[in-house]
């Protein structure tokens, strides 16, 4: 029977690839950081999500090594059956604190943090009310749910209270607006601060996926939240310790006491998901500890992102707007995913790593590079990136 399946599906990858669409992955040969080696060369790294370059950070390195000889390689269950060690309930003692919550309760992923909120918080007679752009791990979360959706364009106040008044219309008893802090395909941050005043006017709750912002954003890196001085107004806030906070895996769920202990008796991703192990949950704690205890690798992501934004508006490229370090290069029109595609890898052979983005990650027509920096970049690697670029467009055009 395969034989038949096996052709549809090479013809699929081949109408993938001929649109210049295929996604290859660079394998390393070295640890996350500023600088890695791939198969084929030693190249400065602008694509990873290792905000505070915290990735391969010494302190987290030994937090890690030391948890694995004390508390093991892995749980080999989950939690509520002999998965749950003094670890798992620090880290998450240690985030709620962080994070200003009640209570906060881990998940192998933020992925399945997201995933398994839904369904257990609303059914048929609620609502739920969802930024256009937000992640994949929403959009598949809110499937699970039986509740009524709405949609409104990205983060446009205008059209958020349409949705938000079509759902009390249509009779939602629990309504919860549910956004992205910051977007992270353009890097452009969600207004909390009139999302929560919209979501109050109409008796709404508010949900923030935090991905993209917790250990590095706000002055204290607690994310957007404190950026825009809602901490005390968001109701759930999910996030990862798989960026900023280590960049190693797992998740979370950071709410009032009530959620999080009915997320702990219903929520399936937790419920029938191995523990996060040890030696993560172990350096996650450490890289929190230094991200709390100072403000020196903030103010230098800080610098970095501004001097990429400036440098490359002045060579000419077209950069969205923003201050985020996810700074997205734009190559727009109908070649543009082909032309981003050559791009980088021209630059990979330049020694810079950066990695296009085409439909059906974004729309189609505005295709990007996706440039992130990190606090481990040097002045001298923002201009390196930047000297390949220039490079990169005049050999490829």
């Amino acid at each position: 029977m395969y034989g038949t399946v096996k052709d549809e599906l090479a013809a699929t990858l081949r109408e993938i690839e001929d649109a210049g669409l295929y996604k290859n992955e660079r394998e390393l040969t070295s640890p996350q950081s500023a600088h890695v080696t791939t198969l084929k060369a030693t190249a400065l790294n602008f694509c990873a999500n290792n905000y505070l370059g915290l990735a391969n950070e010494p302190a987290v390195v030994d937090a890690s090594k030391a948890a694995l000889d004390e508390w093991g390689f892995g749980m080999a269950s989950v939690r509520f059956i002999c998965g749950t060690q003094t670890l798992h309930t620090s880290l998450e003692s240690k985030l709620s604190e962080f994070l200003g919550t009640e209570a906060t309760i881990l998940y192998s992923s933020c992925f399945d943090a997201n995933g398994g909120v839904f369904e257990v918080l609303f059914g048929a007679d609620d609502a739920i009310v969802s930024d256009e752009l937000n992640h994949a791990s929403i959009i598949d979360g809110v499937r699970l749910s039986k509740a009524k959706r709405f949609r409104y364009k990205n983060a446009d106040m205008a059209d958020l209270r349409v949705q938000l008044e079509a759902a009390r219309e249509a009779g939602a008893k629990r309504v919860v607006v549910v956004t992205d802090g910051v977007f992270s395909m353009d890097g452009s941050y969600a207004p909390l601060d009139e999302i929560c005043d919209i979501a109050e006017e109409f008796g709404a709750m508010v949900f923030v996926d935090d991905s993209h912002a917790v250990g590095f954003v706000g002055d204290g890196g607690r994310g957007t939240p404190e950026l825009f001085g809602v901490m005390d107004r968001v109701d759930i806030l999910t996030g990862t310790l798989g960026k900023a906070l280590g960049g190693a895996s797992g998740g979370y769920v950071a709410s009032h006491r009530e959620v999080v202990d009915l997320l702990r008796q219903r929520s399936r991703p937790y419920l029938f998901s191995n523990s996060v192990a040890p030696a993560v949950t172990a350096g996650s704690m450490a890289a929190l500890d230094l991200v709390e205890g100072s403000a020196d690798k903030r103010e230098t992501l800080k610098a970095n992102t501004e001097l990429f934004h400036r440098l490359m508006t002045e060579a000419g490229f077209e950069l969205l707007p923003g201050t985020h370090p996810i700074r997205p290069v734009m190559f727009p029109g109908e070649d543009g995913a082909r032309r981003a595609a050559q791009i980088a890898e021209h630059m990979l052979g330049n020694g810079v790593y950066v990695i296009a983005f085409s439909f059906p990650v974004v729309p189609r027509g505005k295709a990007r590079i996706r440039v992130q920096l990190s606090a481990a970049h040097s002045e001298a690697d923002v201009r390196a990136c930047v000297d390949a670029f220039v490079a990169a467009r005049d050999a490829v055009g």
